[in-house]
């Protein structure tokens, strides 16, 4: 019954942490987890930055450098980019695990050269067993067989509890990063259906600007509606930014339900900023309205302040 009751308190954790995968993290995170069993206590602290790609660095005890290969197998399926560093510590209170053990042909080159000399020099033959015993390598302390399986067991709990603490608090600052950026993707779809209004309306001003030039010009005299309407259409071609608009409200759509949607997404958003401020800028260039171009300057602006997050996001 208690077997039961753990499974399913580690089943419903997994499908916890597998919800996180789904969700918006951030590259920056912290996790620490300490594992203390057997006589022995393993501690591994995990901390990372933005980076374009995964870079992992561990930092661990030469006793554990075996493990190596599998730590980094086991960090991928928790960390697809960013900067990290893992520190590890390990400590062994097992009392048996060491041994001294006695050089017998060490302490015997010893002995045969120190006679040699006191023969030479005409010294006294003063040795003692304590004087050499006390020479190096004449008694050594040595680690007995370590139980790979146990270290490893301990290891990959330490790591993966870590981990788990590591993810939560990339996840924690990602939804705090998928709130704003959605909000300011909000605010720049105002500004797109504000220019979207705004510019038809330019063309109209500028046919009525034209007409009453031509009509000063003429006086009374008649007004060829057809040139009129071709001086118009060409103005109209040239500041026409229709298919921008529709691209950059697509685009914009399109990175709200990534956000939405979640995962590893950072790269694909990033592309998406790119395409956004190539539409903001022929916008911005195709202008010659004052009201527009302010409302152009601004999208770039938020634009701009999206990229900078986006760079934050795994």
């Amino acid at each position: 019954m208690r077997y039961n009751k753990l499974r399913m308190r580690r089943k419903w954790h997994d499908y916890r942490i597998k919800g996180l995968w789904n969700m918006i993290k951030s590259m920056t995170g912290f996790g620490r987890y300490e594992v203390e069993e057997d006589n022995r206590k393993i501690s591994v602290e995990i901390k990372a930055v933005n980076h374009r790609y995964l870079d992992e660095s561990i930092k661990m005890p030469k006793k554990l450098n075996f493990f190596e290969s599998a730590i980094r197998n086991l960090l991928k399926e928790y960390i697809q980019r960013g900067k990290v560093d893992v520190y590890i510590t390990y400590e062994d209170f097992t009392e048996e695990n060491v041994t001294i053990k006695y050089n017998h042909d060490v302490a015997a080159e010893y002995l045969k050269y120190l006679r040699a000399m006191a023969q030479e020099f005409g010294l006294e033959d003063d040795i003692r067993v304590s004087t050499l015993s006390r020479y190096p390598e004449v008694f050594t302390m040595e680690e007995g067989d370590s139980d790979e399986e146990a270290i490893w067991k301990l290891l990959k709990k330490a790591v993966e509890g870590a981990a788990r603490k590591f993810v939560e608090s990339r996840v924690a600052e990602g939804e705090n990063l998928r709130v704003d950026l959605i909000d300011k993707l909000n605010g720049m779809l105002t500004e797109v259906d504000f220019i979207t209004e705004r510019s038809p309306q330019i063309v109209e001003e500028y046919r009525e600007r034209l007409m009453q030039k031509v009509r000063e010009m003429l006086a009374d005299k008649q007004i060829d509606e057809g040139r009129l309407l071709q001086e118009t259409t060409i103005f109209a071609d040239k500041v026409c930014v229709d298919e921008e608009l529709v691209r950059l409200r697509s685009h914009i759509e399109t990175m709200k339900q990534a956000l939405i949607d979640g995962g590893s997404v950072g790269r694909k958003l990033d592309f998406i900023a790119q395409e956004m401020n190539r539409e903001a800028n022929t916008t911005l260039s195709k202008s010659n309205d004052l009201e527009i171009s302010n409302h152009a300057i601004t999208l770039k602006t938020e634009i701009e302040k999206v990229r900078e997050q986006i760079q934050n996001i795994e």
